[in-house]
């Protein structure tokens, strides 16, 4: 299976590529993929190709649909770095960014600023910090018991902390239900809205994020074999386990904070990558983000486009994939070595 890898690896970075041209070329305005490639080239200082785009083509292209795809790229890179490394911490194929709460956090938060009729501004940012929130409580839950923060008290705890937050989520829709659509429109995740500041304010988040989870993918796969064994062979887990939840759960409540939720993309890709390429993180983990990045961009791509000139929340769309891969998952999880 090694040796296959840097075939894969190809394969993620045409995917990636094929996915962004894809979006770039198709909607309710089709541009021809090869000028689409031509006017890209352009943004490199030095160039200049005749693209035969004419003005309003360009500005549709370089305007709406760049910034757009290139955030869906960095939203689905990230979450699928993430949920490969919860499902490696947590030695559970079926785990995902939003286990410890990052969800329930974001959208209480979000709904709050909708339903109490905040500046819209504020939405990313309430949403990054009612994630963080959610996973320090969930972090201090977890240590209640005696402070071992082990992964079954983890995900006990995002449970409890999640039903909590949604709880109020409910309340705050059912006392403003002039406010559900749009309400929904977030929760069910957009990038319809995305521009080159949600870029910005995003990037940063998926550099430090991937840096992080990157640098400890080896730790990941010590700590597959059990706490014991990874102590044994001079691991500290719970500090491993702390540093990549940390950094994991960071880059998700960023993604959330500019996206919405987006479901299924974590469980998805990280276990469809583990299947072609075997259970190593150090190929499970990179591999995710190139085909993170193309999935989510190729859903955006059916989104915008299946009841255009309408649009379908991306949600909606991955749960499309996502519910009908939870069959294959729990058919093959006992037969992969995690």
């Amino acid at each position: 299976m090694s040796r296959s890898r840097p075939l894969w690896w190809a394969a993620g970075l045409i995917a990636v590529v094929g996915a962004g041209l894809a979006g770039l070329a198709f909607g309710p305005v089709p541009l021809p993929p090869a000028a689409v490639a031509t006017e890209i080239l352009n943004l490199i200082p030095g160039v200049r190709v005749e693209s035969g785009l004419n003005p309003r083509e360009a500005a549709v292209l370089l305007q709406l649909r760049l910034p757009r795809v290139v955030l869906g790229l960095l939203v689905g890179a990230m979450l699928a770095l993430a949920g490969g490394a919860y499902q490696g911490v947590f030695r559970n194929p079926l785990a995902d960014p939003y286990l410890l709460g990052v969800a329930a956090g974001a959208g209480l938060s979000a709904t709050a600023v909708i339903a109490l009729d905040g500046p819209r501004t504020l939405l990313p940012a309430a949403a990054f910090a009612g994630a963080l929130a959610a996973i320090g409580l969930t972090y201090l839950l977890g240590a209640a018991g005696g402070g071992d923060r082990s992964p079954a008290a983890l995900i006990l705890s995002g449970v409890a902390v999640a039903a909590f937050l949604q709880a109020g989520q409910v309340w705050l829709m059912q006392r403003h239900v002039e406010d559900l659509r749009e309400i929904y429109s977030w929760l069910l995740g957009r990038l319809a809205t995305g521009g080159w500041g949600d870029v910005r304010l995003l990037l940063p988040y998926v550099l430090v994020t991937a840096v992080v989870v990157l640098a400890h993918r080896r730790e990941l796969d010590v700590l597959t074999v059990g706490d014991e064994e990874a102590a044994g062979l001079g691991l500290h887990p719970q500090r491993s386990r702390l540093i990549l939840v940390a950094a994991a759960s960071l880059g998700t409540a960023a993604a959330v904070s500019v996206s919405g939720l987006i479901g299924f993309v974590g469980v998805i890709v990280p276990h469809a990558v583990r299947l072609l390429v075997g259970a190593s993180y150090r190929a499970i983990l990179p591999l995710s983000m190139l085909f993170g990045a193309a999935f989510l961009a190729l859903a955006d791509l059916i989104a915008r486009t299946a009841a255009a000139p309408a649009e379908v929340p991306i949600g909606v769309v991955t749960a499309l994939f996502g519910a009908p891969f939870f069959a294959l998952v729990l058919r093959t999880n006992r037969r992969v070595a995690l």
